[in-house]
């Protein structure tokens, strides 16, 4: 156990100062870009989805929980509201560049969340469309914006406190993950996950339903130790869209409607990951 204990906080350790350049990029980013962001998606219209899944891939602090308050109110569609979910990638990105992923891999990784996302928003609008030729009254109300993050204490502080966070995450993740790999064993786990595509997509998808960070620290982590491959992964990551799942409950008051959103997004999520798996999409 000490030994296990000792390799973990090593580990986590050396990924302490390309988190934390990683999240002073994004916060830059963040600063310069959110109230435009959020602007050109009220202005979007019929390409809300493809705009959104565009822009849900940027790096942006409270994005989803953004894009909830916007549909809650009805100033974006479902679509949009669907393909910046399932494109944002809350936590992945500054996990994989600080576990030395090649940044061709990232890349693929976000090009398959932005066509998933674009494709799965059209389809919605369109469906709805058919279905309802008549427009919902809009609603005035006012946009609340809870969206659990610190871009307001400045790029510094809240680098800093973005990368504690997520380093405490990966503490306490990758431990217990070094733990049951010791007693488990890493070619067991492989043979529950890995080997059956279908339940690895299932169970990914469950964890993405973690309306927070730890989610996407979790799959991430599990990918980069080879005990999920890069589809099941990205189950969960499409389901996975940080805490605004949480905002849109807070947001919009037709319960009935938000728990078939949530259907709807892990649906999507883990027959995207299925179809990868079968297709055969390895990096």
């Amino acid at each position: 156990m000490s030994e296990i204990l000792e390799h973990t906080i090593l580990d986590t350790i050396k990924l302490i100062p390309f988190l934390f350049i990683t999240y002073l990029i994004m916060e830059y980013i963040e600063h310069k870009m959110s109230n435009k962001t959020k602007k050109i998606v009220e202005k979007s219209g019929k390409f809300g989805p493809a705009i959104g899944a565009i822009l849900g891939i940027i790096p942006q602090c409270g994005f989803s929980a953004a894009a909830s308050n916007l549909y809650a109110v009805r100033i974006i569609s479902l679509g949009t509201l669907m393909a910046i979910f399932l494109s944002t990638s809350d936590e992945m990105i500054p996990v994989l560049i600080s576990e030395s992923i090649p940044i061709e891999i990232i890349i693929k990784i976000l090009l398959i969340k932005l066509v998933i996302g674009m494709l799965a928003g059209f389809i919605i609008d369109l469906i709805l469309r058919i279905r309802n030729n008549k427009k919902e009254q809009e609603k005035i109300n006012d946009i609340c914006e809870h969206e659990h993050c610190h871009c307001e204490e400045g790029i510094l502080k809240s680098s800093i406190i973005h990368t504690v966070h997520i380093t405490v995450f990966i503490l306490i993740i990758t431990f217990i993950v070094n733990i049951i790999i010791h007693y488990v064993g890493e070619e067991n786990i492989s043979n529950i996950i890995m080997n059956v595509p279908v339940l690895g997509s299932i169970i990914a998808g469950i964890i993405g339903l973690i309306p927070n960070c730890a989610s996407s620290v979790i799959l991430t982590e599990l990918y980069v130790q080879n005990l999920i491959s890069v589809s099941t992964m990205i189950s969960g990551l499409l389901v996975g869209s940080g805490v605004g799942i949480l905002v849109l409950f807070k947001q919009n008051r037709n319960i009935k409607q938000n728990i078939k959103i949530i259907i709807l997004l892990y649906s999507i999520g883990v027959i995207s990951g299925i179809l990868l798996e079968l297709i055969g999409i390895k990096f």
